[in-house]
């Protein structure tokens, strides 16, 4: 059987910092090698997108210039549709300004309230001083089928970049507790956030060509939420992406 899988790109325009779309890339490409059609539809603003019929979405970091553009369009425009489609089990990945805009809100260093569109429970206190850095996260992604039973606890690599501190509430879990770098907020030892097939955190440099693992993780939700528990994953040969992967860990935890 041909699957099938439809991806929406928000803001590639403006949402597209420290090599986001090479997430895109990642995807596009591990679900090629499998015989896995992937159809990318980027979204601009102003874009009328039926969430229901997607199976992915990818929501990069931007520059502050590049997320004021996208932001009110986010919150009023896609945000009601979006919200639902994230409680109906929509696999997402958003990274750093994505990811604080699917929280309930920004709070800027100078007192003014930013909204996000409610999706996950977290919210942002924007500090004056940057997180910046090479971060190792330990991760719990969970069994799933057709993935090697190694891939559920990971330690993820990647690059953060960010000024917002961002704290989790009860209704999510983190993605990982933080080996290397600083994570959420640089305090509690978090980094990113889950809640159903919603994943955001701060890694940047690209994420996912760094870390196949979770790639094969956000491919895998979605095929089984569009085929079934059966739409098992072919196991593809990545041992030079996981030798570069526990390089990286080894040179910033040794």
């Amino acid at each position: 059987m041909s699957m099938r899988l439809r991806l929406a790109h928000l803001y590639p325009d403006q949402m597209n910092i420290y090599g986001d779309r090479g997430n895109i890339l990642a995807l596009a490409r591990r679900c090629a090698w499998r015989g896995i059609e992937l159809e990318i539809m980027p979204v601009g603003v102003g874009a009328d997108i039926d969430w229901p019929a997607l199976d992915m979405a990818f929501f990069g970091g931007g520059q502050d210039s590049g997320q004021a553009l996208i932001a009110a369009d986010f919150v009023q425009h896609q945000g009601p549709a979006l919200r639902t489609a994230i409680d109906d089990g929509l696999v997402m990945l958003a990274i750093c300004g994505g990811y604080q805009l699917l929280g309930h809100y920004f709070l800027t260093h100078t007192g003014e309230r930013l909204p996000g569109i409610g999706a996950i429970d977290v919210h942002t206190v924007g500090g004056d001083v940057r997180l910046i850095g090479n971060i190792v996260v330990d991760a719990e992604l969970g069994e799933l089928a057709g993935l090697a039973a190694s891939s559920a606890h990971v330690r993820l690599v990647g690059f953060e970049n960010h000024s917002g501190r961002t704290y989790l509430g009860a209704g999510v879990r983190p993605l990982g507790r933080v080996l290397a770098g600083h994570g959420n907020n640089g305090e509690d030892g978090s980094e990113g956030a889950v809640y159903r097939n919603t994943f955001g955190c701060y890694m940047h440099g690209s994420l996912l060509p760094k870390n196949p693992q979770l790639a094969d993780h956000l491919i895998g939700l979605a095929l089984a939420r569009r085929y079934g528990a059966s739409a098992a994953l072919a196991q593809l040969d990545d041992r030079l992406e996981l030798a570069a992967q526990r390089g990286m860990v080894e040179r910033l935890l040794h």
